[in-house]
């Protein structure tokens, strides 16, 4: 999952941006609403924690233009202003939700998971299901048949990428826009290199694989064994 960090206070960008990673996500940050909002209309984000307070462009304008551009990303809104009427006006503008500063981290990161569940499935299942794995998105716990597999963070940011993605052929450049941030070297083989690693985790090494590769194309993730 990739998310974008719209904050001009630089030591709380860092904080969110650390403690994001942590947590398996690639971050981007930008610390003005002009850069936000030309990243967020490049790059096929799955989140945007937005401040409301920005220079250049603020927090509203950005995200009433994007709405504009049919780009539905959920938005978390972060503002020190807390009247009903400040929530009503971000809520209005295209937010998703709405935390007022001073917040809590884990609060914070409650949040992004909710919202990153958005997406089809019921929100209050945070379980995702292919074959015979199971991926819990809140505790990150991966288990195939069963069986708990321990992955690294980015190993479990690509798995859960393909979860949310069964049976589609991903290419390496999906694969690292969504689970690699901008730093990431896009001309090297370290995406290959992690899906051998996942698939030796996942006990994958023999056809039929349930992590296929798509010769030329990228891999998939399939629903079932063939």
């Amino acid at each position: 999952m990739r998310i974008l960090v719209v904050e001009d206070e630089h030591k709380l960008a860092s904080v969110l941006k650390r403690g994001l990673e942590e947590h398996g996500y690639a971050v981007d940050v930008a610390y003005d609403g002009e850069d936000g909002l030309t990243l967020a209309s490049m790059t096929p984000y799955d989140l945007i924690v937005l401040d409301i307070m920005l220079p250049k462009l603020d927090g509203l304008s950005l995200c009433n233009q994007l709405r504009a551009q049919s780009r539905h990303m959920p938005v978390l809104m972060l503002t020190a202003r807390d009247t009903v009427d400040d929530r009503v006006t971000g809520l209005d503008s295209g937010a998703d939700d709405y935390l007022t500063k001073p917040f809590a981290f884990r609060e914070f990161v409650a949040r992004v998971r909710a919202l990153l569940r958005r997406d089809g499935r019921s929100a209050r299942d945070p379980i995702l299901r292919v074959a015979d794995l199971q991926i819990d998105t809140v505790s990150h716990e991966v288990r195939r048949a069963g069986k708990l597999i321990e992955l690294t963070s980015k190993e479990y940011a690509i798995l859960e990428y393909f979860a949310r993605n069964p049976n589609r052929v991903l290419t390496r450049t999906q694969i690292a826009e969504h689970v690699w941030d901008f730093d990431f070297v896009s001309m090297s083989n370290v995406i290959d290199v992690y899906i051998g690693y996942l698939r030796r985790k996942l006990g994958d090494d023999t056809e039929p694989r349930l992590l296929r590769t798509i010769r030329g194309t990228g891999y998939q993730l399939r629903m079932a064994s063939e």
